[in-house]
């Protein structure tokens, strides 16, 4: 089970505003000078479908951390037996935006995980007509008729940790580990554009990546004015590739912290923990996908460790890892990493 960092369990000291509505901001001081946490609960009446402008529901400074709940990527609505997604208002929900106060173009947010836990007792896993890495679609036609729609329930046991796989056409049943994550964190592209929550993209968005966890950082470019965070789809737990277009679906209850990095800029996200640097591709096709991942990979550990791009390229052939988090969006996303014992010191700022 993760746990909130020490910062994060300190004792409120000091409450600056404090509404008891639905979808209403709390604010608290923390025991850290200058930090806030700051309290958010998302509804289905109060979700976004797109990264883009819209007005914050609540504003965040640098170091502040952010206490909030997501729904599911189904809203929440299929409970049961005799269910169908037909009762789906909208896929991946997102809840936000979240303005933070100082990000401008040219910075950079990171967001540091502390704590993700499923927020109910039941994830949900379905695949559709025209949804899926083995299914027809326009982007991949094939001969033979549509898969069919199905929809598997999976009980969450907190205490264990575990979701409970139960086979539709056999008496099969299986735990499966809980790893919480985000699979939907992102924030509003550049060009005044706004993207579709199903899409990832170099502003995040459907990442679908199990590095979106807690013990990790995620860095995002800034492209507008408070950046305007998005997060949602909640998962409980998914296989490489997330091949038939679900995980294990889930609402959760996140805390993470935001930090603006001023004047360093970012062309697509990454990630980082205490033992690697994990740089992201976004793209189609699968190829072009990995090859930005590592060209990423390249540049951050010139950048920031002083080898040269050709060292870099060379050793990376050597010791990288690659992790192909989904293959079902209308862009695939590819995560190459380095262990941080392989590189040298990090360059003083």
């Amino acid at each position: 089970m993760n746990t909130p960092s020490r910062a994060v369990a300190a004792v409120a000291v000091c409450v600056l505003g404090l509404m008891t509505a639905a979808g209403a901001q709390q604010t608290m001081h923390l025991g850290t000078p200058g930090a806030r946490l700051v309290k958010y609960h998302a509804t289905i009446n109060d979700v976004k479908y797109t990264y883009g402008a819209a007005p914050p529901v609540a504003r965040l400074r640098s170091g502040d951390v952010l206490e909030t709940n997501t729904l599911d990527a189904f809203g929440n609505v299929l409970k049961g037996p005799g269910d169908t997604l037909d009762m789906v208002k909208g896929d991946n929900p997102l809840t936000g935006p979240f303005y933070i106060e100082g990000a401008e173009p040219s910075d950079t947010l990171a967001i540091k995980f502390l704590d993700l836990q499923v927020d109910g007792n039941q994830g949900v896993g379905a695949f559709a007509p025209g949804f899926g890495a083995l299914n027809s679609s326009t982007y991949t036609p094939m001969l033979g008729p549509p898969l069919p729609e199905r929809i598997w329930y999976y009980p969450v046991d907190h205490a264990g940790s575990t979701a409970m796989f139960h086979a539709h056409d056999s008496n099969f049943s299986v735990q499966i580990p809980l790893h919480p994550f985000f699979g939907c964190i992102g924030v509003a592209p550049a060009g005044g554009e706004a993207r579709s929550s199903i899409v990832p993209a170099e502003n995040g968005g459907n990442m679908d990546a199990p590095e979106a966890s807690a013990g990790n950082t995620l860095y995002l470019p800034v492209n507008v004015e408070g950046a305007l965070l998005y997060v949602g789809d909640g998962h409980a737990a998914m296989g490489d590739g997330e091949v038939d277009g679900t995980a294990i679906e889930a609402p959760l209850r996140a805390r993470m912290q935001v930090q603006v990095i001023k004047g360093r800029k970012i062309a697509w996200p990454r990630f980082e923990n205490e033992n690697s640097i994990m740089a992201v591709g976004i793209t189609r096709p699968l190829d072009d996908a990995l090859r930005v991942a590592f060209t990423q990979l390249i540049g951050w550990m010139h950048q920031d460790y002083g080898l040269s791009e050709l060292d870099a390229y060379e050793l990376l052939s050597k010791v990288a890892k690659i992790h192909l988090d989904e293959m079902v969006d209308p862009n695939y996303v590819v995560v190459a990493s380095i262990d941080k014992k392989y590189l040298p010191a990090k360059k003083a700022k």
